[in-house]
């Protein structure tokens, strides 16, 4: 795979849930592959935080990255979320995403347990050089508590060349700024949040894994397309356009708005979370309602 084709416009794929929450819904899970290759999405995340990936037990994890690679077969790349608060536990899934067909990695910042930045280092070289695969390092300190520093990720890209880039879910841009000043062009940087994707990629930002691509991702990746062509004139009108739907999309802890969005529209069966993430309610819901709704969608439920 060319890591330049993990650019533009990315989806963090829910994990639709059936039979009250207790199984992993695959026909969903390919309707929602299959309207994402047709809006014209570069590329497609399963398993990231959209994913619910904390509440999925070893083998949902494995089978759903597994279902997604056979399903998708090799229309667009795939990037199986792998990561880990221990190191054992991302390599036994970074490797099975290597040996089952995932195009790229994406390797969260260990969270909870607080490594300093020699432990972040040492966690990613081991990973980077027992698994021959693309890794994409996420960096979200709001969720793990610590930041992969722009210094150790640089030591690391020195020495790991198939760690290719990071997802940014920073409010600081200057953060972007250093590391396009530190690690070059080569190194892909993908905005973590929608409504900051714009103002990354004027810095210089290669694309989004967006949660508003499952409402519209033909808009979201004219967006990042134009952004990137160099049109920024168009990109921020569509930016405008869309902005409300992104701060709607996390009036409740995400995936909990977007995937009630999602069965509104009717494109899964079930608005199932599982604990400890409970449905939002009912003045979230209603103002989440409101904002699909100013924007002419057709809502089943």
């Amino acid at each position: 795979m060319e890591t330049a084709t993990i650019r533009g416009s990315v989806i963090a794929l829910i994990t639709p849930f059936r039979n009250n929450g207790k199984e992993v819904d695959y026909e969903s899970l390919k309707r929602l592959i299959d309207y994402q290759i047709k809006n014209g999405t570069d590329a497609l995340l399963v398993c990231g935080t959209t994913g619910e990936s904390p509440t999925l037990t070893y083998e949902e994890h494995k089978e759903v990255i597994k279902g997604a690679v056979e399903y998708v077969g090799g229309r667009v790349p795939v990037i199986a979320g792998t990561g880990a608060n221990s190191l054992h536990e991302a390599l036994e899934l970074t490797a099975y995403a290597k040996e089952v067909g995932a195009d790229a990695a994406l390797v969260v910042v260990p969270y909870y347990n607080k490594p300093n930045q020699e432990g972040l280092y040492h966690h990613y070289k081991t990973l980077a050089k027992e698994v021959d695969i693309p890794i994409i390092v996420y960096n979200i300190p709001g969720r793990t508590c610590r930041e992969l520093e722009v210094s150790t990720l640089a030591r690391l890209r020195e020495e790991c060349p198939n760690i290719i880039g990071s997802k940014e879910s920073v409010g600081n841009l200057d953060r972007i700024s250093e590391l396009k000043n530190t690690l070059g062009e080569d190194f892909i940087i993908l905005s973590g949040d929608d409504s900051l994707t714009l103002p990354m990629m004027a810095l210089g930002a290669d694309g989004v894994v967006s949660v508003a691509n499952h409402i519209f991702p033909k808009e979201v990746k004219e967006m990042v397309s134009k952004a990137l062509e160099g049109d920024f004139k168009t990109a921020r009108k569509l930016h405008y356009k869309l902005f409300p739907l992104f701060k709607a999309l996390f009036i409740d802890t995400n995936p909990i708005p977007v995937k009630t969005a999602v069965w509104m529209l009717g494109l899964i069966e079930e608005k199932s979370f599982r604990l400890p993430l409970y449905p939002m309610s009912e003045e979230k819901e209603r103002k989440l309602r409101e904002v699909l709704k100013s924007y002419g969608l057709n809502l089943v439920h």
